[in-house]
C-alpha cells in the first residue's frame, strides 16, 4: 500500500482495484457543461447515487439508469457544501440553508434553517447543524443557537465526554464533566474533523492535518506535495481526500501515516458500501472502485 507521512514518501499499492469512471456527463442534463467538479457523493437507499457538482445543484442515478437533475425545491444560485444521509433521509447542506429531500414528491423541502450550513447530524434523535453563525439545534420551538454564534462552524463531533467543533479560527472542545469550553486557535479555519485511535484529527483551510496529542494540544502536520481537502470516517477507517488522490489514515511506529487508496486525481469526498467505493473528484467526475 502507498505510504506517505511527514518523513515517509515511498508508494506501494493498496488493494482496491477496478477503478471506473462513472459520471463525466449526463445525457439528461439541461446544461451544456461537462460535470467535472464535484463536492460531495452519497449512496442513498442502497441502489441510488447522489452527487453534487459544484454550483449545479444535485444529481442522482439509480443503479441501471442515467444521471438526472434533482434540483426542484432548491433556490437559485445554491452551492452544495455537503450531502448527508441521516436515518435513511437525504439532506443537503448549502450556502442558502439546510434542505431535506422528500422521496414521495421527489423535491427538496425547506427545513427552516435559512443560513449557510456545512454539516448536519442527528444525535440521540435531535437534529444539529454546523452553520455560518455557530452550532444550532432543532427543538420543539424550532432552530436555536447553541454555541459559538459569533463563528463559522464547519464540522462537529459528539462523544459522551466531549463535543468537538471545527471553527473558522481553530478547534473548540466542550468538556461535559467540567461544563467548560476549551479553544485551540490556529489563526485559520479548520474545515473537517475525525477521531482515529483516540487522536482528534482536523483539516486546515490551507491543506494541513492537525493531530491531537492527547495532552491538551495539537500538532500541525504537512505531507510533502499534498493539499488535504477533507476527512471521511467509514467504520474504523478514516480516509483523507487530497489533491493527489485518496488515502487512509494509519499509524506506523507511532507516527501518523497516509496509505494510498487511489492516486492520480483530486478527490473531494467518498462514500462506500460492501462492494464499491465511490469518489467525487474535481476533474474526472464520479469514480468507482471495487472493494
Amino acid at each position: 500500500m502507498g505510504v506517505i507521512s511527514s518523513q515517509i514518501t515511498s508508494y506501494i499499492d493498496f488493494g482496491l482495484e477496478g477503478a471506473e469512471l462513472v459520471l463525466p456527463r449526463s445525457p439528461k442534463d439541461d446544461t451544456d457543461d461537462f460535470l467535472f467538479h464535484f463536492s460531495s457523493i452519497k449512496i442513498f437507499k442502497e441502489e441510488t447515487l447522489v452527487a453534487a457538482p459544484m454550483g449545479k445543484g444535485v444529481f442522482f442515478k439509480h443503479k441501471e439508469g442515467d444521471w438526472e437533475g434533482l434540483r426542484h425545491g432548491l433556490p437559485d444560485g445554491v452551492h452544495v457544501n455537503r450531502l448527508i444521509v441521516s436515518e435513511g433521509v437525504l439532506f443537503t447542506c448549502t450556502n442558502k440553508g439546510l434542505f431535506e429531500f422528500d422521496s414521495v414528491s421527489e423535491q427538496w423541502c425547506d427545513t427552516e434553517l435559512a443560513i449557510g450550513c456545512y454539516q448536519y447530524k442527528e444525535v440521540n434523535g435531535r437534529p444539529w447543524a454546523a452553520t455560518s453563525y455557530g452550532l444550532w439545534s432543532r427543538t420543539s420551538n424550532g432552530w436555536q443557537k447553541m454555541a459559538y454564534s459569533h463563528a463559522m462552524v464547519y464540522d462537529f463531533l459528539f462523544y459522551p465526554e466531549y463535543m468537538i467543533l471545527a471553527l473558522d479560527f481553530g478547534i473548540a472542545v466542550y468538556d461535559r464533566l467540567m461544563d467548560a469550553w476549551m479553544d485551540f486557535s490556529f489563526a485559520q479555519a479548520v474545515t473537517g474533523l475525525a477521531v482515529y485511535q483516540g487522536h482528534i484529527l482536523g483539516i486546515t483551510e490551507d491543506g494541513a492535518l492537525l493531530q491531537g496529542d492527547k495532552k491538551g494540544g495539537f500538532e500541525q502536520i504537512r505531507f510533502p506535495h499534498l493539499f488535504l481537502f477533507s476527512l471521511v470516517t467509514k467504520g474504523p477507517d478514516v480516509f483523507v481526500c487530497s489533491d493527489h488522490g485518496l488515502y487512509r489514515i494509519s499509524y506506523i511506529q507511532n507516527r501518523i501515516t497516509l496509505l494510498s487508496v487511489r492516486l492520480g486525481c483530486p478527490v473531494t469526498d467518498i462514500d462506500c458500501n460492501a462492494d464499491c467505493l465511490y469518489m467525487a473528484t474535481l476533474f474526472q467526475g464520479i469514480q468507482r472502485m471495487e472493494r
